[in-house]
């Protein structure tokens, strides 16, 4: 166990056991609206237009403070105490990347490549800052909870993103002409883009792994169970869900268009170019449906696998969200989001929350009242906080 700033602290310190020994469930409950979430986000959305997307930091305070707020644990709510100024200087920070990077493409191949190195090089330590500082900032019943996670264990978690990009670059080394390669280098690139997706359910635990591991509030740290092996699981059964979901409709288009081809040389068959036709005009309704249906079951299996493996031996959690309900949630926010031109989309992201954390409860041995804040979170970073959204990373449910 480690203490907030990552100093080994010995397990003593943890809390005992209560009488009983007898683990008591702590359950998450959330009572947002959307109609209260409409107002919030509708005036985040005009003054971050206006303010040429200054204002996004203190939209996001905003939105992080509502929803905290609407997050009971056991009957008490979280709270959310991050300084928007602060979140300002990170913000701007990630827009200055993202302009060097662009400048620096505009130069040459070989520029924006060395770019977007230097940027890498630097994402774990902001994503470690980010966590720190999000966590720092969240309290529940007065208690500020705790990142312990170091920078050399972020660039670990994410060495399996370096692998690829290092061999791109020394694969540009060996280019005379980087704005016109050679024909091995289109197959060196193949191989790394089916690398790449081959190493991302690594990446992924990897990254879960650092994160759930590193929770702490009080005395009390979180562990991480999971295996490696579970989230390539999980990856092979939303591959093979998508192929159950779209090799039908290619064999349907396959067959139609060889039916079309054979009544224009001359055969009999009439179905075939009806069969044609009816799968092109369904062919963008059925990818959507099979995004849909293989994202909700990606995200209720992750949410599953994640936190029902985090835990110690004083507190566990147990996530038992429902494939079926979240994937029918989504379809009708998604419909009513298409009708209402997007205006229903406080209303869907509200209703997705409710399910997501309301699937969740917490068990543990220790009674919360007799935790005390070790935290002071005055000096914690902010500098990360944007990256933490760059980079689809985020502490959260």
């Amino acid at each position: 166990m480690r203490d907030a700033q990552g100093v080994a602290v010995d397990s003593m310190m943890e809390p005992p056991e209560g009488p009983a020994g007898q683990p008591r469930q702590l359950a998450i409950r959330f009572t947002g609206s959307g109609s209260e979430y409409f107002r919030i986000w509708i005036v985040n959305l005009l003054l971050v237009l206006v303010t040429l997307t200054l204002y996004y930091p203190w939209a996001k305070a905003r939105r992080l403070r509502y929803f905290h707020g609407q997050t009971l644990v056991d009957g008490s709510p979280l709270a959310f105490h991050g300084n928007p100024r602060a979140m300002l200087r990170g913000y701007l920070l990630v827009g200055l990347l993202f302009v060097l990077y662009s400048v620096a493409g505009q130069f040459s191949v070989l520029a924006g490549l060395v770019a977007l190195v230097l940027v890498a090089a630097i994402a774990p330590a902001l994503l470690k800052s980010s966590m720190r500082f999000r966590l720092a900032n969240t309290s529940w019943r007065g208690m500020r909870f705790v990142f312990s996670g170091s920078t050399g264990h972020a660039y670990r978690a994410m060495l399996p993103m370096f692998v690829p990009a290092v061999l791109v670059a020394g694969g540009l080394l060996w280019v005379a002409n980087p704005e016109r390669p050679p024909p091995w280098y289109g197959f060196l690139m193949l191989l790394v883009s089916l690398g790449t997706v081959a190493v991302l359910p690594w990446l992924l635990w990897n990254l879960k792994r650092y994160q759930h591991e590193n929770y702490g509030l009080a005395s009390l740290q979180t562990g991480f169970k999971a295996s490696i092996g579970a989230f390539y699981l999980l990856a092979f059964k939303c591959l093979g869900l998508a192929l159950l979901i779209v090799l039908p409709l290619l064999g349907a288009a396959f067959y139609g268009f060889a039916q079309a081809g054979s009544v224009r040389s001359g055969g009999s068959g009439a179905a075939g170019p009806l069969l044609a036709a009816a799968v092109l005009s369904l062919a963008v309704p059925l990818m959507l449906v099979a995004y849909v249906t293989v994202k909700t079951y990606f995200t209720a299996g992750l949410q599953n696998l994640v936190w029902t493996k985090t835990g110690n031996r004083s507190m566990r959690f147990v996530s038992k969200l429902r494939f079926s309900r979240l994937f029918w949630l989504t379809v009708r926010n998604w419909l009513l989001m298409l009708l209402t031109l997007g205006l229903y989309w406080p209303y869907a992201a509200v209703a997705t929350t409710r399910l997501r954390l309301e699937s969740v409860i917490v068990k543990t041995r220790q009674d919360p009242a007799t935790l005390v804040s070790l935290l002071q979170a005055s000096d914690v970073e902010a500098s990360g906080d944007a990256a933490g959204d760059l980079l689809g990373i985020d502490i959260g449910l």
